[in-house]
């Protein structure tokens, strides 16, 4: 293809972590980039989640970047686990800091993307622009899309998804507040919201399993000791199966006496985190061993709600403890002995209408002021699908992932060259530290430009079918796909059940890729 005759070597769709890093490196690289993000700022899913307690489940010092000496040692956080607003600050330090905004267009949704005979992308918007590159890169995020649910009904209040809570902030004091969902922003939010409202009646379809962040101001010995250390330490995430810090204990919990299997338990529950699913090996592969682990947590949360019918209520049952995603949270179930706070139990009474004046189940009417919905994302697949993306031959990516995601490695899906998706689905993604894989996505993307020197490449058909066959094989090895999980797809009505990260770990994968690149990039085709 003739230089010049696009507009762009490379446009990326999203600025949140990864289309930040994605940038940087491409400039690196001398190619020329650009940015298109449907929010007025960066930040990704930090700029959107705003909604009152949003926190990140992993510790600050872990979810960061690692790619900069100097931002390493220029930044410091203040939380153990850090805020919204202080994750926000960080990424428009760095757009600052690296000189990004000047090729990021903001207020830019992009609605179709076609693979051109000429061997070029062109995008185009919401606003109607259209924009040509030779590759595609989307950092789209995994968790974006949000997912309202569809009620019958009307309601006169105001209502909010937490996944798009405006940026002005909303003033719940003294209102009734209704809260639908109980995975992460519920749990976060509801004993904020609780703080001020007058009463926050929560609707739980599903309880889930959340263990106690204890967090607290960042002790300044801890931040030196990350920052003097840091060269190893970011080696053993990248390494490690999930990119976290979680101490992984190599014992089965069946192998160990009733008292060491509580001590062990006790120790991860006191230290806080999702470091608790490493109390023992055998976690996510064995009933037996799960049942013990959930156990203990059924018990802590008996320990501290006060209503024991409350408390049974509030106590999963329906999946293995980590097949869903594990909350962290900061006084959840706590929040239950509130006077100003009541469990609506969906299982027992639907939601059967909205009404004007609240939510009406099947055995009463609840009247509130606001609606908030902490119904999650269409994950992984829902941010990619909400484009109409189409490759060779007009192939819409929509009809080819219509009985589920089919990629190699989470990096491309056969057909659509020189489209690249960062964590994808395929790839450990959302099963880890986002920022572990985020950043050996783009390395891994920026070397393979780098190589291909403007030329094309395609996975392979074949090879992609051998990776979702071990991905699925992999996943089924292990607990994860006994839960009606948004890794499965199950919130999302008419979605098709698979489950779609790959279960096998960040090292693993790490290894497999640079296997890949180093072999002439096999499994992959070149013009």
């Amino acid at each position: 293809m003739p230089p010049g005759s696009t507009d762009h070597d490379v446009i990326i769709i999203g600025a949140g972590f990864a289309g930040l890093y994605m940038l940087h490196r491409l400039r690196g690289l001398g190619m020329s980039a650009r940015v298109l993000e449907a929010g007025g700022g960066v930040g990704g899913t930090w700029y959107w989640n705003r909604y009152p307690g949003a926190r990140c489940d992993v510790e600050s010092l872990q979810y960061s970047y690692s790619f900069a000496e100097d931002l390493q040692r220029e930044w410091t956080w203040t939380e153990r686990y850090a805020t919204q607003p202080e994750i926000l600050r960080y990424l428009d330090h760095v757009a600052d800091r690296f000189d990004l905004r000047r090729d990021i267009e903001l207020h830019t949704r992009v609605t179709a993307a076609s693979w051109e005979a000429t061997g070029a992308w062109v995008v185009e918007t919401e606003g109607g622009e259209r924009l040509s590159a030779r590759y595609l890169v989307t950092a789209v995020g995994c968790l974006s899309a949000a997912n309202l649910p569809r009620l019958p009904g009307s309601f006169r209040g105001p209502t909010y998804h937490t996944g798009r809570w405006p940026a002005e902030g909303v003033d719940l004091a003294g209102r009734r507040v209704a809260v639908i969902g109980t995975g992460s922003s519920g749990i976060q939010s509801i004993p904020v919201i609780a703080e001020s409202a007058e009463h926050v009646t929560v609707f739980q379809r599903t309880p889930n399993f959340s263990v106690p962040a204890h967090n607290g101001p960042l002790r300044p010995e801890d931040d030196q000791w990350f920052k003097t250390n840091h060269h190893k330490l970011r080696h053993q995430l990248r390494t490690s199966h999930s990119g976290l810090f979680t101490s992984p204990n190599p014992d089965s919990a069946l192998a160990v006496t009733d008292e060491e299997r509580v001590r062990e338990f006790e120790a991860r529950w006191e230290r806080g985190g999702l470091a608790f699913l490493g109390a023992f090996s055998d976690l996510m592969m064995s009933e037996e061993a799960n049942r013990t682990a959930a156990d203990f947590v059924r018990g802590k949360i008996r320990a501290t709600v006060r209503n024991p019918e409350v408390a049974d209520r509030l106590l999963p049952g329906d999946h293995p403890l980590g097949s869903k995603r594990v909350c962290v949270d900061t006084g959840y179930y706590a929040a239950y002995n509130r006077p100003n706070v009541t469990l609506a139990d969906l299982r027992t009474a639907p939601v059967r209408e909205l009404t004007p004046g609240g939510v009406r189940t099947a055995d009463r009417e609840h009247p509130v002021d606001v609606i908030v919905y902490a119904t999650g994302f269409d994950a992984m697949t829902g941010p990619l699908l909400a484009i109409d993306i189409r490759g060779k031959g007009g192939l819409s990516l929509r009809e080819k992932w219509r009985a589920g995601p089919r990629s190699y490695l989470g990096l491309m899906s056969a057909g659509f060259p020189n489209l690249f998706t960062i964590t994808g689905p395929g790839s450990p993604s959302v099963l880890s530290n986002m920022i572990v894989s985020i950043e050996q996505h783009v390395d891994w993307i920026a070397e393979c430009l780098d190589r291909l020197d403007g030329r094309a490449l395609d996975a392979d058909p074949l090879a992609e079918d051998a990776w979702v066959e071990q991905v699925n094989e992999i996943a089924g090895l292990t607990l994860f796909p006994r839960a009606n999980s948004w890794y499965m797809g199950a919130n999302i009505p008419g979605k098709p059940r698979v489950f779609m990260p790959y279960v096998g770990g960040v090292g693993v994968y790490r290894d497999i890729c640079a296997e890949v690149a180093a072999n002439g990039y096999r499994g992959f085709l070149r013009d």
